[in-house]
């Protein structure tokens, strides 16, 4: 069985790119570019993974995650972003984010991540 993964990032052509790379590693992907869109997908699919970047033009990536926690407190979620700070990360993983990476990403740890292990 495929998993299913919410791909969350304004920056169009990096999500594109990032969901043809995992759909190549038997992934089912999803994909919004903004937090409204996210929460949307979100609650007509429920995905069991989701990857999310901190800053959205829209709605804090940092209130997407509570959201979608609210909604399934099991659901991983990792938080990716290009300017995150250490405080970011420690009010994400507060939040109850599974893993917290900084991009560029590299697409076998993100995999990694994904698979089993958490990120921090």
């Amino acid at each position: 069985m495929k998993r299913t993964i919410l791909l969350v990032d304004d920056e169009i052509q990096f999500v594109d790119s990032l969901a043809e790379r995992l759909e190549l590693r038997g992934f089912e992907t999803l994909v919004a570019y903004g937090g409204l869109s996210a929460l949307e997908l979100f609650l007509q699919h429920t995905p069991s993974l989701v990857v999310l970047d901190l800053r959205l033009p829209d709605i804090d990536g940092g209130e997407v995650l509570k959201r979608i926690k609210e909604i399934a407190p099991d659901v991983r979620v990792i938080i990716i972003t290009g300017h995150g700070s250490e405080d970011d990360r420690l009010a994400c993983m507060t939040c109850g984010a599974d893993g917290f990476m900084r991009k560029p990403l590299h697409i076998k740890n993100l995999v990694e991540a994904l698979l089993d292990g958490d990120v921090q």
